[in-house]
């Protein structure tokens, strides 16, 4: 029933979009697409998600979880091809966790640290945002460069926060938000060192760069003349929203958004549609690895 409700939203969204553009002219355009620079695209993917691997076994490491990086590029692609192509109850995280408690480790802790992965991922992508908005201030107009500023210090001075309230220790007594307290303690447990924190969030920063130039690279094979600063500052209020579970595979919400944010900027509706659909076309591709170490762990059970 839950997915049956995103295909809905999914169908909805697209429905109200194709009422503003031809779809034709949709189809012209990405039938013109430069198949080069999309095999660019799909290169830099590959290689954002196996940063983020490699970002899940640095935080994994600081829990003991002793598997090599090989094991966490394959669990990454494996839980991409589920969010991508089989939209169900389990979601990418999930099977991440399930890998590692194959393995033998506690499911508590294979759920934190997907979890902690998650979150260092989500405030690297704010402080990309954050400092792109900052540096290159006047290329949206100013109310709009104002509010992308304000949600991303808001994001990442609630991230800090959390490091502190541990500090609250009647948060303990309470239940509900004993799990803010407990998390605080175990984030500072974990990054006692927080050179460490940086690091993985310069990662994060770098994994959700790489995805930016994905799209950047999109945009020059249907010849969508923009700089690289516009899209550094559109595409991640765009990967934020496709984070709420709403439709499948966060389609519909990804392309309202990118059609949404570009017309600030006067881009050409149909052109962003269709940039979009190239990416969502692109992410299903780039996952397709994850369905070999599916069918092979399927194999071995």
């Amino acid at each position: 029933m839950k997915n049956i409700i995103k295909l809905l939203i999914t169908i909805i969204i697209f429905y109200y979009l194709f009422q503003y553009i031809d779809f034709n002219e949709l189809k012209n355009v990405l039938a013109k697409s430069h198949g080069g620079t999309i095999l660019i695209a799909l290169l830099l993917q590959l290689a954002s998600t196996y940063l983020a691997a490699y970002r899940w076994r640095a935080i994994s490491e600081l829990l003991v979880f002793k598997e090599k990086l090989s094991f966490y590029v394959n669990s990454y692609f494996k839980g991409a091809f589920f969010n991508q192509v089989l939209p169900s109850s389990i979601g990418g995280d999930a099977v991440r966790i399930i890998d590692l408690t194959r393995k033998g480790y506690e499911k508590k802790d294979a759920f934190y640290g997907v979890f902690v992965d998650r979150v260092v991922g989500l405030v690297g992508l704010l402080v990309l945002n954050l400092l792109a908005s900052i540096i290159f201030f006047g290329t949206f107009e100013k109310d709009f460069s104002l509010l992308v500023i304000f949600i991303s210090s808001s994001g990442i001075a609630g991230f800090a926060l959390l490091f502190h309230l541990d500090k609250i220790t009647f948060l303990s007594k309470y239940k509900g938000l004993d799990l803010f307290y407990r998390l605080a303690r175990r984030l500072n447990t974990l990054y006692a060192d927080r050179t460490l924190l940086y690091k993985h969030i310069s990662i994060s920063v770098g994994v959700h760069l790489l995805s930016v130039l994905v799209l950047f690279a999109l945009a020059d094979s249907i010849n969508i003349n923009m700089n690289l600063q516009t899209f550094l500052i559109a595409v991640p209020p765009v990967f934020l929203l496709t984070i709420i579970p709403l439709s499948l595979a966060g389609w519909g919400i990804r392309e309202g958004a990118m059609v949404g944010i570009f017309m600030l900027v006067g881009a050409d509706e149909t052109k962003i549609l269709a940039m979009s659909i190239l990416y969502g076309i692109l992410l299903i591709i780039a996952s397709f690895p994850g369905s070999y170490q599916w069918i092979k762990s399927k194999k071995a059970t």
